[in-house]
This record gives structure tokens, C-alpha cells and sequence, in this order.
């Protein structure tokens, strides 16, 4: 785990966005605030677990490490000295990459 001092409880998973290359289209630069919220993530660090009905804990689908696309409008994001972080409830990734 990155050395990160947030740890997520319950079915929440810590993400990093993987920063997709500035665009430039036709020479204009298009700033942060008209970009698109990246889709891939990085699993920085995952949560407690969610519980079933009888309080046993179900195992995450993903591990730390794994990239991962995640929904668009999923989660809240925080920011910790300069990085950006996501954190998301397991429900809102899609899939993992490779």
C-alpha cells in the first residue's frame, strides 16, 4: 500500500486517477476544468469489507495495485498534499484492466 494515511472502511476502495496526457486539439489546450474526469484508476488501498446478512465479511473482487475503470460520477474525491484521490464503493468499478 501507497503510504497513504486514509483507510477506507466498509465496501470502499481508495483510488488514484491515472492522468491521461494534456490535449491539445488543433493547437488549443484544453484546461483541467473542461476535462473529463478519467475513468482509470489505480487501487490504492481497500476497506473493511462488506458483511452479508449473517455478518461475514465478503471478500473484495479487487486487489491493491490493480487498474481498474470506474463509473464516471462515482465517488468522492480527496485530496491529500498534492494528489487527488477517489474513494469509491466497490459497486461503482466497472472492471479491472488487463
Amino acid at each position: 500500500m501507497a503510504n497513504v494515511k486514509i483507510k477506507p472502511i466498509g465496501d470502499r476502495v481508495l483510488v488514484e486517477h491515472i492522468e491521461e496526457k494534456e490535449q491539445v486539439r488543433g493547437g488549443i489546450i484544453i484546461p483541467d476544468s473542461a476535462k473529463e474526469k478519467p475513468q482509470e484508476a489505480k487501487v490504492i488501498a481497500l476497506g473493511t469489507g462488506k458483511k452479508d446478512e449473517n455478518g461475514k465479511v465478503i471478500a473484495f473482487e479487487v486487489k491493491v495495485g490493480d487498474m481498474v475503470l470506474i463509473s464516471k460520477y462515482g465517488g468522492t474525491e480527496v485530496k491529500l498534499g498534492e494528489k487527488k484521490y477517489t474513494l469509491v464503493r466497490e459497486d461503482d468499478i466497472l472492471g479491472v484492466v488487463g
